[in-house]
């Protein structure tokens, strides 16, 4: 893909499972690439500690919540990928006023800043996850917003003032709204890993609720998705699913992962992770036709491939997690 050499782009979240695959898609694109970690006394840069190519991008750490520390890690900088955020449903339950304070005050930080360079574009990161439950399927850019849980709510009012940036001061943006992501790297937090662990080292599962479905995206196809929202002129100023139109219950997707391990598959209802009644979001699935429309993008890695890379690097790096243990 052609124009990146020599860009200045800067990620957030970067040592994060998304933003770690994205800056590194930028180096081999050419792009100079900062990436914003968050600050960990141990130095740690998250996912990016160990990976190939971060002696060719610049690594620093911060805190997005903190504007000075947005508005030092954005200066020279061109084009402006934002996926720092909270993302697990669970904890939103428990603690709601972080979610607001880095979701919604870190992402008006982010704008302030890319405002003040000004940069080229911002491209903001959503959740199919603000649509809630589907009111129809599938589930395009205008379907209703519902706030089923803290973190849906504080992704509506991120991706809110992201809008209010376009329509108030014109600045450049793209909203990305990613339908559910899975792939290497990614934490227990997520129903992937979360069975995939469990059926490695566990003679059963546990899980919640089988039945929600869910549309589900390899990493690789969400990173091309971003990259795309970037460079494409018609895409300023929209939102943009990314999405395959597959449906998949949580029950099918056990059965899916299992079938890759070539393991039986036992599984156990934990009432801990059964979530609210009525936050709980039934059924998601994307119509990704804008996507294809203004991105030329679509999805390249199946479901069942996806799964396939992803079991087998779980596979290897087993010790990063805790089956066990329920991730919120």
């Amino acid at each position: 893909m052609s124009g990146w050499k020599g860009k200045r782009v800067l990620v957030t979240g970067a040592g994060g499972f998304i933003g770690s695959h994205l800056a590194e898609r930028l180096v081999q694109l050419g792009a100079r690439t900062r990436a914003l970690v968050h600050y960990r006394a141990n130095g740690s840069w998250g996912w990016l500690e160990r990976s190939a190519f971060k002696e060719e991008m610049e690594i620093v750490a911060g805190d997005i919540g903190d504007r000075d520390s947005v508005a030092q890690a954005m200066q020279g900088t061109d084009l402006v990928f934002h996926l720092a955020a909270m993302i697990a449903i669970p904890y939103s339950y428990q603690v709601p006023a972080s979610f607001v304070q880095t979701n919604i005050t870190g992402t008006l930080n982010v704008l302030q800043a890319a405002r003040a360079v000004p940069v080229e574009r911002l491209v903001h990161t959503s959740t199919s996850e603000v649509y809630g439950t589907a009111r129809y399927v599938p589930i395009d850019e205008q379907h209703p917003l519902q706030a089923q849980s803290p973190y849906a709510a504080s992704k509506i009012g991120a991706d809110q003032l992201v809008r209010s940036f376009w329509c108030s001061y014109s600045l450049p943006v793209v909203t990305v709204r990613p339908f559910n992501t899975f792939g290497p790297r990614q934490s227990a937090r997520a129903v992937v890993p979360t069975i995939a662990s469990q059926c490695l080292a566990e003679t059963a599962v546990r899980l919640g609720n089988l039945t929600p479905t869910r549309d589900l995206n390899y990493v690789s196809d969400v990173v091309e998705g971003f990259v795309r929202a970037a460079i494409s002129p018609a895409a300023v100023g929209r939102t943009i699913n990314l999405g395959t139109g597959r449906e998949t219950s949580i029950g099918e997707l056990a059965q899916m992962i299992a079938r890759c391990l070539e393991r039986p598959l036992d599984i156990e209802e934990d009432r801990a992770r059964v979530r609210p009644e009525r936050s709980e979001v039934e059924r998601l699935v994307a119509d990704n036709t804008v996507a294809r429309e203004v991105l030329g993008w679509e999805p390249s890695v199946s479901l069942e491939d996806g799964l396939r890379m992803t079991v087998d690097w779980m596979r290897a790096h087993l010790d990063g997690y805790r089956p066990s243990v329920y991730a919120l």
